[in-house]
């Protein structure tokens, strides 16, 4: 089927909860580094040093040295986004005993510019398309929202103060399912895992995205575009989604339409599950109606969302949930849209 890393027989089953990602609760860190070498540079080859420091449920101080550099393609690139996403890689063993404890490498999404209510509102956004997705299904990443002072190490200035969120790596999510992550070329839609597939594409279209594939990477990537996937002994595939900022739910200012479809606008949703799967849309719908309320709380108790965001996003959710409730737009606009 496809070749998988070696692991052994322990480290494929299910690992327990991290506890970075076991609460739901803001978490204020502080990063201190050359920030302005790696905003210059934004190099993802080379870790520059720093450290990451937060308080203890003791209120006691926990510093731990950290690699940190550039990640990402289209939010690293200078035009994008003036603060470029981050990668921390933490030093080997240690890290025990602290909320870090089991974390390698792991993906930081920052606020992309400075002294922006959009860019800062659309952090928030993003983190809570990532917590949609954990209602629905355990099969997805695991967040932490942040408060991050970023301590320029190599100047005098003020610090910045945004907000920023932690993704749950790879090789976590994997262990946390008993799976392994695949690095292969593409698959084929009949390997992956049907419902969940079928419930990750109603997903997508709530959030109103078409940054993706489940089965194949852009181009001069491994499989797959903004999905990472994962496999088991056997079994069939697990395809997780990730990166939502295309979306119409985050309406990131620097988002486009996607050039491949007849798209006005980000916030337009076009429905791309598959239609070998369309057995399985009226018990995923059903899914989603059941966590409607689960959904909409979400929206309302994130206190850091401004009134203008919460009433955005309400409006996008009801306009999904609209569709679901209107036997004509969901065969015109999921059933019969199908790929």
């Amino acid at each position: 089927m496809s070749n998988l890393s070696a692991v052994s027989a322990d480290e494929q089953k299910p690992a327990k909860p991290n506890p970075l990602f076991s609460d739901d609760s803001l978490l204020e860190i502080t990063i201190t580094a050359p920030i302005t070498t790696l905003m210059r540079k934004r190099s993802n080859e080379e870790d520059l040093s720093g450290q990451l420091s937060y308080e203890d449920e003791d209120s006691a101080a926990v510093v731990l040295d950290v690699g940190i550099r550039a990640r990402g393609r289209f939010r690293r690139d200078r035009d994008v986004c003036l603060f470029t996403p981050l990668r921390l890689n933490f030093k080997k063993g240690k890290t025990r005993e602290t909320l870090f404890e089991r974390t390698d490498k792991i993906k930081l999404v920052t606020h992309c510019r400075d002294k922006s209510q959009r860019y800062s509102q659309g952090v928030l956004r993003e983190y809570l398309a990532y917590r949609i997705l954990n209602t629905m299904t355990d099969k997805s990443f695991r967040v932490r929202l942040l408060q991050v002072t970023y301590v320029d190490s190599e100047s005098k200035g003020g610090d910045r103060v945004n907000f920023g969120f932690l993704i749950e790596p790879d090789e976590l999510l994997a262990r946390r399912l008993g799976m392994k992550v695949l690095d292969i070329g593409g698959t084929g839609i009949d390997t992956l895992d049907a419902r969940h597939a079928n419930l990750t594409s109603v997903f997508q279209y709530l959030i109103g995205n078409t940054d993706f594939s489940p089965i194949r990477g852009a181009e001069g990537e491994s499989c797959c575009h903004n999905h990472v996937l994962m496999g088991g002994e056997t079994g069939d595939l697990l395809s997780v989604p990730y990166d939502f900022d295309m979306s119409g739910f985050v309406n990131a200012a620097y988002a486009v339409p996607n050039a491949r479809f007849k798209i006005r606008s980000v916030r337009s949703r076009l429905y791309r599950g598959r239609c070998v799967n369309n057995n399985y849309l009226d018990n995923t719908l059903q899914a989603y109606r059941d966590r409607k309320q689960d959904i909409y709380q979400l929206l309302n108790d994130l206190e850091h969302l401004t009134n203008k965001t919460r009433k955005q996003l309400v409006r996008y959710v009801d306009a999904f949930y609209a569709t679901l409730d209107d036997p004509k737009q969901f065969d015109s606009r999921l059933r019969k849209r199908c790929i």
